[in-house]
């Protein structure tokens, strides 16, 4: 299969794992020129399956070691705005898709399950969770064994700002990103209805039991999410 015809694996650390059967990649995407902002993907091992989260691209090296922990069989888009990757593992492993309908940035590949909360995950005791009040599709996905919190946009947690460029760095603040756990400010302004709100939304997933959390940006937080993300909304909507 031709790859140059996807796109190229932007720089990226290696796999590391995270908890027992769950590892992650802290890569990057060009942005524009000079812009590069980072991003991660999520791999979840289920018996000799790998699920990928939020897909990224690795190079040839690490790729060959992504494949030494087990075949890939499933690829899972949470958020509308990220999917540059899917259609690459997806045609090169023969990988079945999982995202929302209604995808508007990436509209394909198309998908062969269609997320929503009474669907189960192709991960043993773990359920999605759909925002119901996005302008465009949004989920997260809980790993309850874990007590894991895997998100997207929405919320995102810093503690630095590796893989991401000097221009990025000084862009940032100013669209409101800060090193702590964030309601996503770009993300919130574009898939918040006229008119309406997202308070709703958060405060139903603050029904989940989760300790920890790790976006498709920034860093893992551990122990205290749930804790920190209710101040983050109280904060934000009330």
């Amino acid at each position: 299969m031709e790859k140059n015809k996807y796109p190229p694996a932007y720089p990226h650390d290696a796999i590391a794992e995270l908890f027992p059967d769950v590892f992650w990649v802290h890569g990057s995407i060009k942005m524009a020129p000079g812009l590069r902002i980072n991003r991660n993907m999520l791999v979840v091992r289920n018996g000799s399956e790998l699920i990928l989260v939020n897909p990224v691209r690795l190079n040839d090296v690490e790729e060959s070691k992504l494949l030494e922990l087990g075949s890939i069989k499933h690829v899972v888009r949470l958020g509308d705005f990220h999917g540059l990757d899917d259609a690459y593992y997806v045609d090169t492993f023969n990988a079945e898709f999982w995202c929302q309908t209604g995808q508007l940035t990436y509209t394909s590949p198309s998908p062969d399950h269609v997320i929503s909360e009474a669907v189960a995950p192709p991960i043993e005791d773990a359920g999605f969770f759909v925002f119901s009040s996005t302008t465009v599709p949004e989920a997260a996905l809980l790993l309850k064994d874990k007590r894991l919190l895997i998100t997207t946009d929405a919320i995102q947690y810093y503690t630095e700002w590796t893989r991401t460029s000097l221009l990025a760095r000084l862009m940032l603040p100013l669209l409101g990103f800060k090193k702590d756990l964030i309601i996503g400010p770009p993300w919130l302004k574009k898939v918040t209805p006229k008119g309406g709100s997202m308070c709703g939304d958060f405060e139903r997933l603050l029904e989940l039991e989760f300790d920890h959390l790790i976006a498709a940006h920034g860093s893992l937080l551990r122990d205290n999410a749930k804790s920190r993300l209710k101040e983050v909304v109280n904060n934000r909507f009330h």
